[in-house]
């Protein structure tokens, strides 16, 4: 894809949706990073549905702590793999404590230092909560990368990679949310809606999705 097709990409996106947002339900930079680790194999309307009643008694990471490792999976026991991750948060939340004095902290290493995070999530906080020019890579942004020929890769890494390299800079800040809503709702994995689609005419990817008068 030409640098000039790059750019028109991102133009129709950002045209389409100036100031996007992650589904995600949080309120600060904690339990940002919280619901980002409980959405692995999870969807965010599920996390949010069990977040809600979560982050009302624990935006801090000491109010998590508190809560111990019973209390957590009490009330994230309809999220998927909960057992696992109530065991991340509450080591998180105490890993925090001990060696971040309770902050999140504004570092890729430190971020992936702590219990369940990995480079993903790390990206989505580095992104979302500080504002870094960041593209966490998860199952929809690595279909788009590849059906548009945009950053073609075998690997969550080499998509990222490429991102970085070809997404024009005024559009790095947003491009991870612009990416990641377009494969959850339009450019889905078994029937993309193309008709629909705001970049159509500028995507290689066949065979595509015909419209009702097309067909």
């Amino acid at each position: 894809m030409s640098p000039a097709t790059v750019e028109e990409v991102f133009r129709r996106l950002a045209a389409a949706n100036p100031e996007p947002r992650s589904d995600l339900e949080y309120t600060n930079a904690f339990t940002l990073l919280v619901a980002v680790v409980l959405s692995a194999q999870a969807t965010d309307a599920g996390v949010n549905k069990a977040t809600r009643a979560l982050f009302a008694v624990a935006d801090t990471p000491e109010r998590m702590a508190a809560l111990g490792l019973d209390g957590i999976k009490e009330r994230i026991r309809t999220i998927g793999l909960f057992n696992n991750k109530a065991k991340n948060v509450l080591a998180l939340s105490e890993r925090l404590i001990a060696e971040h004095g309770g902050r999140v902290p504004e570092d890729r290493d430190a971020l992936e230092a702590l219990p369940g995070v990995g480079r993903k999530t790390a990206n989505v906080v580095l992104n979302i909560a500080f504002g870094h020019e960041t593209c966490a890579v998860d199952t929809h942004i690595f279909r788009v990368a590849n059906r548009l020929d945009l950053a073609p890769g075998k690997t969550p890494l080499a998509v990222e990679k490429g991102l970085m390299t070809v997404i024009p800079q005024p559009y790095r800040r947003h491009a991870h949310h612009w990416l990641i809503l377009h494969g959850r709702y339009v450019c889905k994995a078994r029937k993309p809606n193309c008709p629909a689609c705001p970049i159509r005419d500028l995507c290689p990817y066949e065979p595509k999705t015909p419209a009702p008068a097309d067909a």
